[in-house]
């Protein structure tokens, strides 16, 4: 006997979900088949792979290894349909794109109109969700490619730059975060800073331009970045404004935007994918209409942001 591809699978969502029912709802089967075929895996390797207790399910180191290579034989498996299913048509048949929470609402919208009327055959699935989770789930081959910003971590990844998007200091007009024309980071009261919930990047990228080690909690974290604007539209802080976003999150007349001084804060967006995957023909072709949707320019200009022939001094 030797290990099989449902074998893998099942320990693969067993080490994800830690828990028996909940991996085997994934993988459509019944529990007991689930926990048995991760029984057999376990005396056919001579290992124990998975602590079951009354109320925790825990991978054993052996098992935590083994799960870490059992996600990569899927995603290189998944490589093999892939190639054998799309080395003809550009950009036809099912694609699995993730996408951060602070791209996703801004240039979605913009992009799927192109991607319809160009590629008609090509059938998106979307995912939402925070950097790590979607670079777990590239790196398992749940999806093909996703949109982050850079950098990207982990070994066996490509990635391809697609824009630059540069933040602005958006504060409630008339505040006093809004007399001078351009922001500076040293002038931003830490207290003041509105963040995103931890896990999302565009937290961190915050706090590392302010040169902000321990955020001085002021008791929110938000989810979403509409949350955030609606604080600030409220008079209850600042915080970093993707200008990738602008149209969407900066219609409120209550709210003031500002550009930074030299060097401005911005981050690098890139469509990214498994070196080993066989579609970078697609992954080239969805950038470039990504790219293409990103210039587009906003359907919505605030009146208090700065033109785009200002240049902030250094």
């Amino acid at each position: 006997m030797t290990v099989t591809l449902r074998q893998l699978r099942y320990l693969e969502a067993l080490a994800r979900h830690l828990h028996f029912g909940r991996a085997a709802e994934e993988c459509a089967v019944s529990q007991p088949a689930l926990s048995q075929q991760v029984q057999d895996m376990e005396a056919l390797l001579g290992v124990k792979l998975v602590e079951r207790g009354p109320r925790r399910v825990a991978l054993t180191p052996r098992g935590e290894e083994v799960a870490r290579r059992a996600a990569a034989i899927l995603g290189s498996v998944r490589d093999l349909v892939d190639y054998a299913r799309h080395h003809g048509a550009l950009l036809a048949g099912p694609l699995r794109l993730g996408v951060i929470p602070s791209v996703a609402p801004y240039l979605l919208p913009r992009a799927l109109p192109l991607v319809e009327a160009r590629f008609p055959a090509l059938e998106l699935h979307l995912r939402e969700t925070l950097t790590e989770t979607l670079e777990d789930e590239l790196s398992q081959g749940l999806l093909d490619a996703i949109l982050i910003a850079l950098p990207v971590h982990g070994p066996g990844f490509e990635a391809l730059p697609l824009f630059v998007d540069r933040f602005l200091l958006a504060a409630r007009a008339g505040s006093a975060e809004t007399e001078e024309p351009f922001a500076r980071p040293e002038r931003i009261p830490p207290e003041r800073l509105l963040l995103l919930e931890e896990g999302h990047c565009l937290r961190d990228q915050t706090l590392a331009y302010c040169r902000i080690a321990r955020p001085e909690t002021n008791g929110f974290g938000a989810a979403s970045l509409s949350t955030i604007m609606q604080m600030v539209a409220g008079g209850y802080g600042v915080t970093l404004l993707p200008e990738l976003s602008l149209a969407v999150e900066a219609r409120d007349p209550r709210i003031a935007l500002r550009r930074f001084a030299e060097p401005e804060p911005s981050r690098e967006i890139a469509l990214v994918w498994r070196r080993s995957s066989p579609r970078r023909a697609d992954f080239d072709a969805l950038g470039g209409l990504l790219r293409e949707a990103a210039e587009r320019p906003a359907h919505f200009a605030p009146p208090s942001t700065l033109s785009s022939d200002s240049v902030p001094p250094p």
